[in-house]
């Protein structure tokens, strides 16, 4: 089960927090826009793998630096052009980042996730087409991940508390 909760997700405490973007994402809408405030390395590194490796919807990208691990699921159609933000997410892209993540967390040894509402912000995404995938793939993990459905600014969240699951 999947605990929703409320509150600020880059107070989390878990050992990775995860997002949703697009291939070569400039990091200027959305979550990816607050992220890079924190951590400034993040966004720099994200487009050298994007550039060096050139990946696809579907994939994801993990991001470790001081005091924080981040991971970008690559879920909406790739940013074209310098300042171009990336397309809409297809539930097929959020599916195999799921599935991708879901091997990340056992081979990386991850022991705790914290991740947004995703795709449904710049992704354009119907939360019901998305919650059940999420419930899916990381619904049956043996660590505990919390779902941030209603961001609340500077809230730090007791994640230890289970209000509703997926």
């Amino acid at each position: 089960m999947i605990p929703e909760v409320s509150g600020d997700i880059h107070l989390s405490k878990t050992a990775a927090i995860v997002h949703s973007v697009a291939p070569r994402d400039h990091f200027n809408q959305g979550l990816a826009l607050a992220l890079p405030e924190q951590w400034p390395s993040m966004a720099r590194d994200f487009r050298h793998w994007c550039h060096q490796s050139h990946p696809k919807p579907g994939a994801a990208w993990i991001w470790s630096g001081t005091g924080a691990r981040i991971i970008c699921l690559l879920t909406q159609e790739e940013a074209t052009g310098n300042a171009a933000r990336g397309g809409k997410a297809h539930v097929e892209h959020v599916n195999h980042a799921l599935k991708t993540l879901r091997q990340m967390v056992k081979k990386e040894a991850i022991k705790s996730l914290a991740l947004p509402r995703l795709a449904t912000g710049v992704g354009v995404l119907a939360w019901s087409e998305v919650k059940p995938l999420i419930a899916h793939h990381l619904g049956d993990l043996d660590i505990p991940v919390y779902l941030y459905v209603e961001y609340h600014p500077k809230q730090a969240t007791n994640e230890k508390l289970e209000s509703t699951t997926v």
